[in-house]
């Protein structure tokens, strides 16, 4: 495998190590919080993620012990300083929309997304490590949706928070404004998996899932989205043809091949 660090730039650092992108928010004094910045350049990384697939699983995680506590409030109000009172209305619903953008860049992704959340996933900290596929995190890590008691609704990250925990506990928790432990997030669904070493839970984790086919994978991610998209009968026929696509493709003869065989398929933990 290739490995390829670059400079935090931005407040990203990007690390390639063969099928597995990790990116980390380097803003340890500021929790990690997002600036325009760091949005854009995630949703760059993920639109060309999704046009050249050239991995297989991308980590988010954030330096210094905390995931992320949110978008950054003070750069949010330098975007809008000097403009007119509609400009600055302007200006701040695109960098607001821009955030949704950017979740539903990660949620849309053809490989695998992980979010492994330590200290701190607040706001839209919380609502992206709810739009990735799966979400680890330490046993002493904090979850919340502190907006409503800043006087701002959740705008951008609801819709992913309640397709991950349902509308009731999503209702709860932006009413509230309360922070839940790891467990509690479990326990409603947030959170997959918790740990007291989350760098051994990421490897066992990256390690099942270098064993699935990137295709398939893929294909499943999409047929869980369009789940809820429509009628379950035309939901059905679609998952049907994907079916048949998948099986007559060059990953159904390889798995096949090597389950006969009884050997590990080529794709099994990045080969």
């Amino acid at each position: 495998m290739t490995e390829a660090t670059t400079p935090a730039v931005g407040g990203l650092r990007i690390d390639h190590d063969g099928p597995v992108i990790s990116v980390t928010f380097a803003r340890p004094k500021a929790r990690n919080a997002l600036t325009r910045a760091m949005v854009d350049g995630l949703a760059r990384l993920f639109e060309h993620l999704a046009a050249t697939r050239d991995a297989r699983v991308v980590v988010l995680r954030g330096e210094g012990g905390t995931f992320c506590a949110g978008g950054d409030v003070a750069d949010m109000a330098r975007g809008a300083a000097g403009a007119s009172p509609t400009e600055a209305a302007a200006r701040m619903r695109e960098t607001n929309r821009a955030f949704g953008a950017m979740l539903e860049a990660v949620r849309a992704a053809p490989v695998t997304t992980v979010a492994v959340v330590e200290g701190v996933a607040l706001g839209g900290g919380f609502g992206l490590a709810c739009a990735t596929d799966v979400t680890l995190a330490h046993e002493d890590a904090v979850f919340g949706m502190p907006e409503t008691r800043l006087g701002i609704p959740p705008a951008q990250i609801a819709p992913f928070v309640v397709q991950r925990i349902g509308a009731g506990a999503t209702r709860f928790l932006a009413v509230t404004g309360r922070r839940i432990d790891a467990r509690r997030a479990r326990e409603i669904g947030a959170v997959h998996v918790v740990t007291d070493d989350v760098d051994r839970a990421l490897a066992d984790l990256l390690d099942d899932a270098l064993r699935c086919a990137p295709g398939a994978v893929s294909t499943t991610k999409r047929l869980v989205d369009q789940a809820t998209a429509g009628p379950l009968s035309d939901v059905l026929d679609a998952a049907a043809d994907a079916f048949v696509e998948a099986a007559r493709g060059s990953e159904a003869r390889e798995g096949m091949a090597a389950f006969l065989a009884k050997r590990p398929p080529s794709w099994s933990r990045g080969g």
